[in-house]
């Protein structure tokens, strides 16, 4: 993964500044599109904007159209960033993250890209900066040849009236931390699964992990079979790679709650006995995507130096069907002790969840949050862009609040007590599955049942997110996604903390 992009901001005369690129917006208006405010000569905006229809520029999101520059930029190229349809004539922060997002990735091969993008808030910078390293995302494949291929955007500078802001530098660290996260995460979702399996995965969390004030504990199949981790071990054992359970802990001093995140890290599921047909299986590597969220969150959050506690528990296993794999009708016991009926093994993923959340339960947070691509139902339901979230009505309104705020797409979704008589099963205390229509919420359902009890012997809060659409994009790049894997999950899950921080003040 290359993520050398720099960033300065600057309030001086653009041609003071030798970009290869400047960039300036563009929106969607009724009649037709709309040059917004930009440092330019007012003959200069008069000739671009009677241009611009004869240049089919729309103003629409993700268009991005290059021009020869003007001699008063001191930039080869001047680019139209669309920005699509706005509110009082100016853009949102999405608006303007996403626009640098497909500015930058249709700019690769050029050095030094200049914005003289409006912007009225240290915000606003922010999300142009995390836009524009969303957007300069690339995976090192493993390609023979990098013949063809081009660099990357390294340097992004940024005019604004805010450039003197004394809140700046610490938006824009900000920025930088955040959308490393993301793109650690994305690199992790992206590797093959014969390079990331349960033990390098291992690995790469305390690689990651190096010079952080985070303690990282991999529990070994051998401790997993010691302390009872049914699930894990269970979904595990049908592969010649045995499975992880990694627990990450960072600590402040100044500490204003205690939060606890679990991820699914299935590295490759093949549907175990029950497989999965050829082409479900093409997109299995990354069955890990909450996993790598809850791990880049937590370090987002110790890079931030936020004042809480915040523990990860990164759950996982490799599912594959083998003459040791689970068969269906087995019955697993849990971490905790509760049985579960296995009438389905591609329905892994709530097993080894549950082990994660009895264990994150053990602790008495005051918060337990879980994020899996756990069901094919959850992009049935809101397609391929928009992640579920059920469980605390508390919980789930102040994430789905986080996740607008950040940018990312999240749906609450109900638990209907009708669909828990659906995993009785005659043998054990439950099934692993069970009604087939709103699977999404089904199982959720299911890992409902294995949140524990508060010090006070409430109910820990709780919200399951399941990423399972928007973990990955099959499709083309838009805006600052790339192909395959997204990040989806680690800046909703960071603004949530940021929330929690601010309301305890």
């Amino acid at each position: 993964m290359k993520e050398n992009i720099s960033f300065r901001v600057i309030g001086t005369e653009l041609a003071k500044v030798s970009a290869d690129a400047l960039v300036i917006a563009v929106s969607k208006g009724e009649d037709g599109p709309v040059l917004l405010d930009a440092p330019l000569s007012p003959a200069a905006l008069s000739s671009l904007k009677a241009s611009l229809p004869a240049l089919g520029v729309t103003g629409a999101a993700d268009q991005v159209v290059r021009l020869p520059g003007m001699p008063e930029t001191g930039a080869g190229i001047l680019v139209l960033a669309g920005v699509g349809p706005v509110k009082n004539g100016a853009p949102s922060e999405e608006a303007l993250r996403r626009a640098a997002g497909a500015t930058i990735r249709q700019l690769a091969g050029i050095k030094h890209v200049l914005f003289a993008v409006p912007t009225t808030t240290v915000t606003e910078v922010a999300a142009l900066a995390e836009g524009a390293a969303l957007g300069a995302y690339q995976y090192a494949s493993l390609h023979s040849s990098t013949k063809g291929r081009k660099d990357p955007v390294a340097k992004v500078t940024i005019h604004s009236t805010q450039a003197k802001d004394p809140e700046l530098a610490a938006a824009l660290e900000r920025a930088a931390i955040v959308s490393k996260a993301v793109n650690a995460t994305r690199t992790l979702v992206n590797e093959p699964p014969s390079k990331l399996y349960p033990a390098t995965f291992a690995e790469a969390a305390k690689d990651l992990a190096k010079g952080l004030p985070v303690k990282v504990t991999v529990f070994d199949e051998k401790r997993l079979l010691k302390d009872g981790y049914g699930g894990i071990m269970g979904v595990g054992q049908g592969s010649s790679r045995p499975p992880r359970l990694v627990k990450l802990e960072y600590k402040s001093e100044r500490a204003v709650a205690d939060l606890a995140l679990v991820g699914k890290g299935i590295t490759f599921d093949s549907g175990g006995i029950s497989i999965k047909p050829g082409a479900g299986m093409m997109t299995m590597k990354c069955d890990m995507a909450g996993a790598a969220a809850v791990l880049n969150t937590v370090l987002a959050v110790a890079g931030l130096g936020l004042p809480v506690n915040v523990t990860g528990w990164l759950c996982i296993a490799e599912n594959m069907p083998s003459g040791t794999a689970i068969r269906p009708s087995d019955v697993l016991t849990m971490f905790g002790g509760k049985t579960v009926e296995v009438l389905n093994t591609d329905a892994e993923g709530r097993l080894v969840m549950a082990d994660g959340l009895v264990a994150a339960s053990q602790e008495f947070p005051d918060v337990i949050i879980d994020v899996a691509t756990l069901t094919g139902a959850q992009v049935v339901a809101l397609g391929h862009r928009t992640a579920a979230v059920m469980g605390d009505e508390g919980v789930s309104a102040a994430l789905k609040a986080a996740a607008d705020r950040a940018g990312e797409l999240l749906w609450p979704m109900p638990l209907p007590e009708e669909l828990r008589p659906s995993l009785d099963s005659p043998v054990a205390d439950m099934a692993n599955i069970g009604e087939r229509m709103g699977g999404m919420m089904t199982a959720a359902v299911f890992l409902q049942e294995f949140i524990g009890k508060s010090k006070s012997g409430e109910t820990i809060p709780w919200a399951h997110v399941d990423i399972a659409g928007p973990a990955f994009n099959e499709s083309a790049p838009y805006g600052y996604t790339p192909k395959q894997g997204t990040g989806m999950a680690v800046r909703t899950l960071v603004s949530y903390v940021e929330d929690v921080v601010a309301r305890s003040a």
